[in-house]
């Protein structure tokens, strides 16, 4: 057997291996959901009652599938302008300077801090400022859990941007200068339209990183089983009650809080979905 053969044989055991894992993941999310979906139904996801009371229970899974979006939309938002900005600095402005990649080393750096170091800093520093500015419950709330998602997938979305940006062919570049282009006309008309594709795959995946984000979120949110009333209002969000109910959770509430995972991973999937969809249009 020759090792072309022996790749293939390994590439297609690896590449049936995760089939058998994802597929054991959403049989073990479906079966656990059941209950849940059979005593409330469709209206289990557009209810916004959650009340874990015995002989009163009702679950809905409403309140935190708004605080999970909300936070994650408006932490995209924030980030876009930071992030875009800093991948241009260091993949067209100082590309192979020292400082790029000095700069480049510490988004590195920051993408692989653990999100309860995160947390924490959140919980010390930006919520006693949020208290100072008059912001949130206690500093708590939608706006400060989104602030630090932003700044939690920052690196993502500017290490990757970076990346595409810095693989644009220069003789493209050069062609545009040798006919009087400026630097803010090259971006402009050849490395955006260039990298755009790329770009906004490395927000999309910066996005998913927000939607399943859990201990920051967590810490800072606010956790009221409730929608959102304002963007400075406390929340919850999908994965921030299954952190904090499931450790005691048991019968149907125990099958919501699963119908709920497998209510993130469906939004995940089709977020990942729409993304490659955009992209291939794009092209």
């Amino acid at each position: 057997m020759n090792s072309d053969k022996i790749t293939r044989i390994v590439l297609s055991l690896v590449s049936f291996i995760l089939v058998i894992v994802t597929a054991g993941m959403v049989y073990s999310l479906v079966e656990g959901s059941i209950p849940a979906f059979k005593a409330y139904g469709l209206n289990f996801i557009i209810s916004n009652n959650w009340d874990p009371t015995s002989g009163k229970e009702n679950y809905g899974a409403l309140p935190f599938i708004a605080g999970t979006l909300i936070t994650s939309v408006l932490a995209l938002l924030i980030s876009l302008p930071l992030s875009f900005s800093a991948s241009l600095f260091l993949g067209e402005y100082f590309r192979g300077t020292r400082v790029a990649r000095v700069l480049s080393m510490l988004v590195d750096l920051l993408a692989g801090i653990p999100s309860i170091v995160y947390g924490l800093w959140g919980f010390y520093v930006l919520r006693p400022m949020m208290i100072e500015l008059g912001i949130g419950n206690q500093g708590f709330g939608i706006f400060t859990s989104s602030l630090i998602l932003a700044i939690m997938i920052i690196p993502y979305a500017t290490s990757l941007s970076n990346e595409i940006i810095a693989m644009v062919p220069n003789d493209l570049k050069e062609a545009a200068y040798s006919l009087g282009a400026t630097r803010l006309e090259v971006i402009q008309t050849v490395t955006i339209p260039n990298a755009h594709s790329g770009i906004i795959a490395g927000y999309i995946l910066s996005f998913g990183r927000a939607l399943g984000e859990t201990m920051a979120v967590t810490m800072l949110i606010g956790n009221s089983n409730k929608v959102p009333d304002s963007l400075f209002g406390t929340g919850n969000s999908m994965a921030s009650v299954i952190a904090n109910q499931f450790g005691e959770a048991d019968g149907l509430k125990l099958s919501s809080l699963i119908a709920i995972g497998l209510l993130l991973f469906l939004i995940t999937g089709i977020v990942n979905a729409l993304g490659k969809l955009i992209i291939k249009k794009m092209r």
